[in-house]
């Protein structure tokens, strides 16, 4: 089968376009032709050896969209999709034609996605999913999204929203801004740090209860504009990882600063969030991201130097297509 893999890390040249046997399922596990894969920023991270868990050599890969061939014979055939913390990480990943997981370790496609939205909603749903969760938003808990028409911070309005909460989206470009608007959503545009405090203010007089940094850039001037014992969620800081927090402002009001890591949840953990998810995505008051780029798996390893360059988007990798 074609594969990408790397056999050392430290660098995005590590990456090549190979041809590997195709795996065999153990009695545990079954195996999927994927037929569409996402593109993460982790992806790339994991390439570069920043995970110190990932063995080599190694098919990168956490998000994977397919169908199922060899198993248990009442799955064969399933349309599945998911991801989870060990695929392509310690054991090979979804950016291959073919890739083996659990049999808990996937969930059934709604019928209304196709494989390449599916594919879209492993990383950025799980990650805006145990944000919601772990900040505790309920009904009219405000919450502020910084980035919010970026896969991660589009999947934390919809659950938001879903829970009954007020959400304020903050963004830089004012076409996703309206587009946003147009789907429902109160947005703002913020190009300054130093305005986001009174952004915050002028629409929750109190501060927020919840700000979920989506980006990072953020997170100091997020403290400032936190309510009464209000949560601030971060999945990513820029840099070196350090950041100059008041923690005199978090303390005065109570506050908490809440880490969210969706490489902390297995295939069987993630598919279980997606099992409830699934409904809502089949009844259309939850969607895939939107205006994906997709590409064949002869390109990935340029897509993935263009990703860690800085180019924008959402990317879904065609793993039979064109390889």
């Amino acid at each position: 089968m074609k594969a990408i893999e790397f056999k050392e890390t430290g660098h995005l040249s590590h990456l090549r376009l190979t041809d590997l046997d195709k795996p065999q399922p153990n009695d545990r596990e079954v195996l999927i032709k994927v037929l569409a894969a996402g593109l993460n920023k982790s992806d790339t991270t994991n390439v570069l050896g920043l995970f110190p868990y990932t063995t080599v050599p190694r098919v990168p890969g956490r998000d994977f969209a397919g169908i199922i061939e060899d198993g248990p014979k009442d799955l064969i055939g399933l349309e599945v999709f998911g991801t989870g913390k060990e695929i392509g990480f310690t054991q090979n990943g979804a950016h291959a034609q073919y890739l083996c997981v659990p049999k808990e370790g996937f969930s059934i496609k709604p019928k209304n996605m196709s494989f390449e939205q599916a594919a879209a909603c492993g990383v950025p749903f799980i990650t805006a999913y145990f944000a919601i969760e772990n900040t505790r938003v309920t009904a009219n808990t405000k919450v502020v999204v910084i980035g919010a028409s970026g896969s991660v911070g589009f999947a934390a309005l919809q659950l938001a929203k879903q829970k009954g909460a007020q959400v304020l989206g903050l963004l830089r470009d004012e076409q996703k801004a309206q587009h946003l608007q147009q789907k429902g959503y109160t947005t703002a545009l913020i190009q300054e740090t130093s305005e986001l405090k009174n952004l915050v203010l002028g629409h929750f007089a109190q501060g927020a209860d919840v700000i979920f940094d989506t980006t990072g850039q953020w997170i100091a001037q997020s403290v400032e504009a936190l309510g009464q014992q209000g949560r601030l969620a971060c999945i990513v800081v820029p840099g070196d990882g350090h950041v100059n927090v008041s923690i005199r402002d978090l303390y005065r009001v109570g506050g908490e600063i809440i880490g969210v890591n969706s490489l902390l949840y297995s295939a069987q953990a993630c598919a279980q969030v997606f099992d409830q998810l699934c409904p809502s995505f089949s009844n259309g008051s939850l969607i895939a991201p939107e205006q994906l780029d997709t590409c064949a798996l002869s390109e990935a390893t340029e897509l993935y130097l263009q990703l860690r360059q800085g180019r924008k988007g959402k990317f879904i990798l065609l793993p039979h297509d064109n390889t």
